[in-house]
């Protein structure tokens, strides 16, 4: 996991930090000082955590927890026995909520009436076969009154099938058709363009540390990591009541 990866830079930066930020003054801004000593880490991307002199440190929507003193770093989820909360996951969840805000619905492709119950933000790749089930099955979640919006993530990576398809795509007259057409197989004639997306909203998938397609995206920032049903979705939908 990314998480651990951040760790393991925490690690390599050094450890243990100089004395001067082991113990911040108390003027001194604790954030900065543990970042100076983090391999391209920003004061910004730490703040306080729910533990006494912890701090979390954010990268994408990965979270991390290093010590004020420097000396310690840890990953995992962090939980409220209080009341059983999971304290990072919520955090993740808000990561999750302002990074696709930060979105224009300009650059996803969007499925779905006019009125909404439900939106979803959808990480696809055109060659995944989950991911053309969910497709096969558009008319069935928007008649469920599912807004399904698209980000695309050739998985495979750049220089790839998968990936020139998806430049397809987006370079397409006809975006929506096109993508369609995609995942049922047939050829594209439209050639890559050099103001698609796609580098993007593949570095976004990766923030997101998105293991598999589809991953659905909910309006409360909830992540789930693969192909629902219309029925199932709804339900979920429902009990998140978002």
């Amino acid at each position: 996991m990314i998480a651990k990866r951040l760790v393991m830079l925490l690690a390599l930066s050094g450890a243990v930090l100089p004395a001067a930020a082991q113990q911040p003054s108390a003027k001194g801004d604790a954030r900065a000082e543990i970042a100076a000593h983090i391999p391209g880490a920003r004061a910004e991307e730490l703040r306080s955590s729910p533990i006494p002199g912890v701090y979390e440190l954010t990268r994408g929507t990965d979270i991390a927890y290093v010590t004020a003193d420097g000396k310690y770093a840890f990953s995992g989820d962090l939980y409220d026995l209080g009341t059983n909360n999971n304290l990072t996951e919520q955090r993740r969840r808000e990561l999750r909520i302002k990074r696709i805000a930060a979105v224009p619905e300009s650059e996803m492709l969007i499925f779905g009436p006019k009125d909404p119950k439900y939106t979803i933000t959808v990480f696809t790749d055109v060659d995944c076969p989950y991911c053309r089930k969910l497709h096969s099955q558009m008319a069935e979640y928007n008649r469920l009154g599912v807004r399904v919006r698209y980000l695309l993530f050739p998985r495979t990576g750049p220089n790839t099938p998968s990936w020139t398809k998806a430049e397809q795509v987006w370079c397409s007259a006809d975006r929506n058709d096109a993508l369609t057409r995609a995942k049922l197989g047939q050829e594209l004639k439209t050639k890559p363009c050099s103001d698609n997306t796609v580098a993007q909203t593949y570095a976004l998938a990766h923030d997101f540390a998105v293991q598999g397609t589809p991953a659905i995206i909910m309006a409360d920032g909830e992540m789930l990591p693969g192909y629902l049903p219309p029925d199932t979705l709804l339900q979920h939908l429902k009990e998140s009541g978002k």
